[in-house]
Order: C-alpha cells, then sequence, then structure tokens
C-alpha cells in the first residue's frame, strides 16, 4: 500500500509545473510522510457546481498548477463538443497565492486548445468577470478565486457565456472531460497567444453602476468601508467617485489586498471579529454605515450604528431593505431568493405585484430565474442590476444601499427604521443560522441521516407540520442534500454546506406586529423562538 502511494506521489512529482509543489512534494517523499501522502492523493479534488475549490498544496487533493491545467483542458475540450471551437474564454483573478498563475496557466490551455482567451489586466473583483463575459461576447469564464475563504485556499469558478456560474448538467460533462485528460503532457501550452486586456472592459463594468442609481438620487450618506485585505477597493472608490458620494473612510489595516489576511482569522465580514477594526474606524468618524466586501468583492455586507455602538445587519435585512428601495423606484420583473433567505422577501413582490421564485442556494440558480429584476441569499449576496451582471455584485450592492441611506438622512431616518416599517407592514421576519464547522465530514452525514432516520416533530414546542427531504425534489425545485421544516409560524432548513466543512441549519420565525410600540416585544419573543429552535435542533441533529 505505501509502495503504491510512494509510486503516485513520483508519477504526480514528474508532471508537475511548479517548481514551489515539486519541492513540496517531494520532501514528503523523502520523509516517507505516508500519512500526509495519503490525504493529498486519496482522490481528486471534485469539480462541483462552484467549480475547484481547496487547499493549496501538491498532489490531486489539493489547488495546484496541475490541478488547475487539467481542470482547464477539461472545460476547454467541453466547450468544443459544444461548438465553440474558436469562441473566447474570458479569465480573471483575484490577489490570492497562486491566483496569476492559475489564470495564465488557463490561458494557455485555452490557446492551445483552439480557443481564444483574454486574461483581466490585474486582480479585479469576481462581478467585473462576470460581467465581462456577456460584455465580450465570450462561450465562457474562469475566475481564480476561493472569494471568503482561509488564507491557503484557492478556487476556480466556471461560467458558461450567458454570464452566470454553472449548473448540472454542465458541471457533471465538464468533470467527465477532466477526468479524461491522461497526462499533463497530452495537454498543449503556449507561452503566448492570448490577450491581456485593458482597463476599457472595467471602465465599461464602471459605467453600468451608475445605471444602478436613480437620476438625481440624494447622494450624501457617508461611509466607512473595509475591502478585508481583497481586490475590492480600487473598484468601489472609483464607482463612489463617479456616484458623487462621499469618498468612504477606509479601514486602511486591510484595504489593500495581502494574500495572508493578517487582521482575520476568516476574511468574511460574517465571522466573528472580522469587523472589528470597521467597528473601530466607525467609531472615530462616525459615518452613517459601515460598508465591507469579501475578498473578491461579490459579496457586500452593511453595518449600522443601533443605540451606542455598530451592529452588523443579517444578509436578509439588506435583502429586504433593497428589494423596498427597488419597489419604491417602481422595479418590476421576477424578485427571486434562495431558499435558505427570508420569505420576508416575497411579501415584498406580492405586496408590489411582482413575481417571486424560490431557488436552491448560489447565484447559479438566482441568476437563472425567469425575468429576473432582483435576487438575493442571506449569505451576503446581492443581484441588483441582473441585465450587466449575472451574478452576486458587492460593488453594486453597496452602491444601491449607500443610495439607499442618503435618501432616508434627508428624511431625518435610517436603515433601522425602515427595517421597523417593514416589520409592521409584513411581520417580523427574524432569522438566525446554526453552523457547525467540522473536521471530519462523516460527522455531517450522521447528522443528516439522523434527522432523517429520527425526525423531529416539534422545534420549540412549535409542531412541525411538514417535513421536505429535498433530496427528492419539489415542483419548483431540482433535487440537493436538505431538509426543510415547516412549523407554526417558523421556518427551518438543514443542509450541508456546498463550499465550506460546514452543517448550515437557516432558521426563521414570523412574529405579526400590530403597530411599532409592539416591536420591542416581538424581537424579544423572536430571539426567544430562535435560540430555543437552535438547542432542540442540535439535540435532534447529535451536533
Amino acid at each position: 500500500m505505501h509502495d503504491e502511494l510512494i509510486a503516485q506521489a513520483q508519477a504526480w512529482l514528474t508532471e508537475d509545473p511548479d517548481p514551489d509543489t515539486r519541492t513540496e512534494l517531494a520532501r514528503l517523499i523523502d520523509a516517507q510522510d505516508h500519512t500526509e501522502l495519503a490525504a493529498r492523493f486519496s482522490g481528486t479534488l471534485q469539480f462541483g457546481t462552484a467549480g475547484l475549490r481547496g487547499e493549496l498544496g501538491a498532489g490531486p487533493m489539493r489547488m495546484n498548477r496541475s490541478v488547475v491545467i487539467r481542470a482547464a483542458a477539461g472545460l476547454a475540450a467541453y466547450l468544443r463538443k459544444q461548438g465553440h471551437d474558436n469562441g473566447l474564454v474570458v479569465i480573471g483573478y483575484d490577489a490570492r497565492h497562486k491566483s496569476y498563475d492559475f489564470a495564465q496557466d488557463t490561458a494557455a490551455v485555452m490557446t492551445g486548445a483552439g480557443l481564444r482567451a483574454a486574461v483581466l489586466p490585474r486582480p479585479l473583483p469576481t462581478p467585473v468577470l462576470a460581467f465581462a463575459i456577456r460584455h465580450l461576447g465570450a462561450v465562457a469564464g474562469v475566475e481564480v478565486t476561493a472569494s471568503h475563504n482561509p488564507p491557503r485556499d484557492n478556487g476556480y469558478k466556471v461560467y458558461l457565456g450567458d454570464g452566470s456560474q454553472i449548473v448540472p448538467p454542465a458541471d457533471i460533462d465538464i468533470a467527465a472531460e477532466i477526468a479524461a485528460v491522461p497526462s499533463l503532457t497530452t495537454v498543449p501550452r503556449p507561452t503566448h497567444g492570448w490577450d491581456t486586456l485593458d482597463d476599457s472592459v472595467l471602465d465599461a463594468y464602471l459605467t453600468r453602476t451608475d445605471a444602478v442609481l436613480a437620476k438625481g438620487s440624494p447622494r450624501t450618506a457617508r461611509t466607512v468601508y473595509t475591502a478585508m485585505h481583497g481586490v475590492g477597493k480600487d473598484v468601489l472608490l472609483a464607482a463612489f467617485a463617479r456616484a458623487g458620494f462621499p469618498p468612504p473612510a477606509l479601514v486602511t489595516e486591510q484595504a489593500d489586498p495581502d494574500p495572508d489576511f493578517p487582521t482575520v482569522a476568516f476574511p468574511n465580514p460574517e465571522e466573528p471579529g472580522a469587523m472589528d477594526l470597521a467597528f473601530a474606524t466607525a467609531r472615530a468618524t462616525s459615518p452613517d454605515l459601515i460598508i465591507a466586501n469579501d475578498p473578491d468583492a461579490d459579496r457586500c455586507a452593511v453595518a449600522v450604528q443601533d443605540g451606542t455602538d455598530w451592529r452588523m445587519l443579517r444578509g436578509d435585512e439588506v435583502g429586504a431593505l433593497l428589494a423596498a428601495h427597488l419597489v419604491h423606484r417602481g422595479a418590476t420583473g421576477t424578485f427571486a431568493e434562495s431558499i435558505v433567505s427570508s420569505s420576508l422577501l416575497g411579501r415584498i413582490a406580492e405586496k408590489a405585484g411582482n413575481p417571486h421564485v424560490e431557488t436552491l442556494t448560489g447565484f447559479k440558480w438566482i441568476a437563472r430565474a425567469e425575468g429576473l429584476r432582483y435576487g438575493y441569499e442571506e449569505a451576503l449576496g446581492y443581484c441588483v442590476d441582473p441585465d450587466g451582471v449575472r451574478d452576486k455584485d458587492g460593488i453594486t450592492a453597496a452602491l444601491l444601499i449607500t443610495e439607499l441611506a442618503s435618501q432616508l438622512k434627508e428624511e431625518g431616518r435610517t436603515l433601522l427604521d425602515l427595517l421597523d416599517d417593514l416589520a409592521v407592514e409584513h411581520g417580523l421576519h427574524a432569522t438566525d443560522q446554526l453552523s457547525v464547522r467540522v473536521e471530519d465530514l462523516s460527522l455531517i452525514a450522521a447528522a443528516m441521516h439522523r434527522l432523517r432516520e429520527q425526525p423531529p416533530t416539534e422545534l420549540a414546542g412549535l409542531r412541525i407540520t411538514r417535513t421536505d427531504d429535498l433530496t427528492q425534489g419539489t415542483e419548483s425545485l431540482p433535487p440537493t442534500d436538505g431538509l426543510r421544516y415547516t412549523l407554526d409560524g417558523a421556518r427551518v432548513i438543514v443542509r450541508p454546506s456546498g463550499t465550506e466543512p460546514k452543517l448550515k441549519c437557516y432558521l426563521e420565525v414570523v412574529i405579526p406586529v400590530a403597530s411599532h410600540t409592539d416591536l420591542p416585544t416581538a424581537r424579544a419573543k423572536a430571539t426567544a423562538l430562535l435560540e430555543s429552535i437552535k438547542r432542540d435542533l442540535s439535540a435532534a441533529a447529535g451536533i
């Protein structure tokens, strides 16, 4: 067994084009480190609906140039079989370790396969790549990013020519083409022949951001901004300057790209502690709101002053605020969200006479809603300009929420005041999440199995009136691994994360509110109910 493992590693080593991972792997082979080698050669990194994502390092279970070259070759073969022999593939990348190398390798493979390749001029936000695909008439796009994952990770996100991320069966077909690559020696990789784009694509994207805002709207709200060590700063500042907003006060410690993300444990605004520096900057500068992007700037977080201190708004709260703002501006079309997001969006859309659609989690599904005008998911993703970017976009979302804050400021009101109004109008929709990160993935499967074999009948004293096993699919949803519980006045969805080693449970309670004076009581009741549901759900799942 050990001999076979060493032979596998040595075969990989002979093909590896990267001196860094070659050195790393040679060291493991010399040390006969069978445990570490087994971890890297126990299979292959699976190409799924988010493309690839994993830890950097040598071997087929890690993100590295060998894995990326195979992925690019598989994508190229798939595109050619779809009849795109001379099609254009646009490639973007973030500022993580190896992102530039992975982008260049992808361009080389596409060129070698007879396709045309164009690489964005420097590390730029993911939504710029999503925009570029449709703007340039490309047949596909690749973004090298691990979004908000830890520093040691990188990823490979694939879009098709409609500008949205791949969904089945394209992912399965591409994975089959990747598996069919016999050896890296069979993949032509010329050293030139692709284009490096200039700033004209970025300029076209920025021109498009202007159209997100209403003509003549107030632009007075003052912001603090953090790029979370990612690539958002320059593009966001340019968009804000064009719009005529006051220049954001920067969280200087996190303003510039740094692949080591030194000030945060996880570069995700939702993670505890990630916003601490932004809060400190806000206390010193007293802005109207805080805006944060994740490292590839496709997500947007918003924080507001609540009493004497600052707090992050939940993704569902921002989702509702943006929807209400668009409705107020007369937006028509489909309002779409993932099934794990708040049902408040449906109430807002219904009252406005707009269609409302629920999809599986992920913008690859939300972006495909027919007649989409606005889409969001609770994980801080918002699509406010679907004709420009068929994906979540943290830059245009930041512009729109700052426009709303400006309008409210002119009226002597805040984002929190509007949330109160929505609660009185539609009922208080309070959401929370129970998220369990695991080292051992089998624990997630065990929890799902336990919930299916011994289903709970009530949570927090509320009777479960309906249970949907989402692996069966529904009339409107394709099958996915998840469970949905409908309770009297509440809803719970349990699913394994698609991008991280986490079991995620999404909770929502809805409490009718007669008037603004009833809000404090309703909020206290909602908080107690959510905590109780969490406790009971943890016990039921054995986590």
